[in-house]
């Protein structure tokens, strides 16, 4: 069981809801956010129970009604949600009001999207999770938030310092006012990996070498290092970076996890939004 409190985040605990929150972000009080846990929705099954997708595992009214309370914790309806379409890429989308229950209640009209931020408000930005790192911007000075699914492709190709400068060019964010949050995902001991994906890494970047540990006939990486690296590279100030610090596979009894559970599984949700 994790710790019900740390000095980066606060686990909730509302009735059978649980999600957790980043004390650094808690303070601004225009600022909804948090990440789920497994804990406090409807589904059944492999899916037990607040999950947001693999409907192959699932129904789609229990996803919706899982949905439903999600706007209960954060004061949305399902008409203000807005989701993101990952296929672990690098492609960011500016969220407009015209985008409002897309992927909830509306068909997306678009694909390949793993970032999504806005400046505006009552809309909640929503990407999926289950192993890979969830990572939370917020500008308090423009009043912008961004939300960013990197898994180990968006990590090599460098997600997080994409959204920081989507945030720079879209809406004037100066790198050092953004407050960012890494949220649970796979430890280093757990995300072990073959040859060919080790040596991506350091073709990609020699830097890399510090975060790969080679244990027998895998590679070990620490792919929560990697993005804080990198954004403290593209900006941010260290004191504006919190990390969780929770791993999903070690904790599978509260998280979701993707090679925990062996793909059967359900799907937790980062949102973000703006009040």
């Amino acid at each position: 069981m994790i710790k019900e409190k740390t000095e980066n985040y606060q686990l909730h605990r509302e009735g059978e809801r649980q999600y957790l929150t980043f004390l650094q972000l808690d303070k601004y009080k225009e600022l909804k956010h948090l990440f789920t846990t497994r804990h406090g929705g409807v589904s059944e099954g492999h899916c037990a129970s607040w999950n947001f997708g693999e409907r192959h595992l699932d129904t789609a009214e229990n996803i919706l009604q899982n949905y439903e309370i999600l706007g209960q914790v954060l004061g949305a309806g399902t008409d203000q949600m807005v989701t993101s379409a990952q296929t672990h890429t690098t492609n960011i989308k500016v969220v407009t009001g015209a985008d409002r229950g897309k992927g909830v209640i509306r068909d997306r009209d678009y694909a390949d999207i793993d970032g999504l931020v806005t400046d505006e408000r009552n809309i909640a930005i929503i990407t999926g999770h289950a192993d890979c790192n969830a990572i939370f911007f917020f500008d308090p000075v423009k009043q912008v938030i961004g939300l960013a699914h990197s898994g180990w492709r968006g990590t090599l190709a460098g997600i997080s310092a994409a959204m920081t400068l989507k945030m720079e060019q879209e809406y004037g964010c100066s790198p050092s006012d953004i407050i960012a949050g890494i949220g649970p995902s796979l430890c280093q001991d757990c995300f072990e990996v073959d040859e060919d994906v080790a040596q991506a890494f350091l073709e990609a970047d020699e830097g890399n070498r510090q975060f790969c540990e080679r244990r027998g006939c895998k590679t070990h990486i620490d792919l929560k290092g990697i993005i804080r690296r990198d954004l403290h590279a593209a900006g941010l100030k260290p004191g504006n970076l919190s990390d969780m610090e929770l791993c999903t596979k070690c904790n599978k009894e509260m998280f979701f996890s993707h090679r925990g559970h062996q793909g059967r599984r359900g799907l937790m949700v980062a949102a973000m939004m703006l009040v």
